[in-house]
């Protein structure tokens, strides 16, 4: 059996390279994004007056806040998300109602995450 350096791949078919998964990876990625938005675009008093240590520790735990709210809208999305969908709003009301199950509550919970994780450390 050839191993590859990506990650070996057990009897079954699936790869065992990797511990965490590629949602994960995705969520964490637009967190730490979403934090630097957040700690730079901000012009509130809070965040003018605070050091550039702060503002890293606001990104860092920002973003561990983010991550965290992202995989618990994530969870919460998987518990509730409906099977079937009835609507009598026509098409496009169709279309934002799938919409929303698929990226809505972990972008809602990203959004809290990175706001409560901000504004801990700038206070």
């Amino acid at each position: 059996m050839e191993s590859n350096e990506s990650g070996s791949t057990n009897g079954e078919g699936q790869v065992n390279g990797f511990a965490v998964s590629q949602s994960v990876l995705w969520w964490g990625i637009a967190a730490v994004v979403l934090a630097i938005l957040m700690c730079t675009f901000n012009n509130s008093a809070y965040v003018l007056r605070a050091g550039f240590f702060a503002k890293f520790f606001a990104v860092i735990l920002g973003s561990i806040f983010g991550l965290g709210g992202a995989l618990i809208g994530d969870a919460l999305r998987r518990f509730a998300q409906p099977t079937s969908v009835y609507t009598s709003g026509g098409f496009f009301h169709l279309i934002w109602i799938k919409v929303f199950w698929v990226c809505g509550p972990q972008v809602i919970g990203l959004g809290i995450g990175v706001a409560l994780g901000c504004s801990l450390v700038l206070k």
